[in-house]
């Protein structure tokens, strides 16, 4: 039962955002805080990281960011891109993990 739940909510989330993304190149700090786990901090340091290092070239540049680990990266995916308008406009909250299944995983 406790299985399909997980599948359920990432298609939940997913609708929520979906078709809609943020421009990791033209973004300002309010936008990338619309993207689901990302704080004003993190997202200041992301437009740091790119007036620092120009342009990102990849997605998986983000992970440069000091906050922005795998997991983190993985949430974030659907919702970035590198060129194109920035689409979204609200902020993506996505589910959190029950406690349990953090505590399983790690033992």
């Amino acid at each position: 039962e406790n299985v399909h739940t997980p599948l359920f909510v990432a298609g939940v989330a997913l609708l929520a955002g979906e078709g809609k993304a943020v421009n990791v190149n033209t973004a300002t700090v309010a936008e990338f805080q619309l993207l689901p786990r990302i704080g004003p901090a993190v997202a200041a340091r992301i437009v740091e990281q790119r007036e620092k290092n120009g342009a990102f070239k990849s997605l998986d540049d983000l992970m440069l960011v000091r906050g922005i680990g795998e997991s983190i990266y993985e949430q974030l995916k659907p919702y970035v891109a590198i060129s194109g308008p920035t689409t979204l406009t609200e902020k993506v909250k996505l589910p959190r993990a029950p406690k349990a299944e953090k505590t399983a995983a790690k033992g």
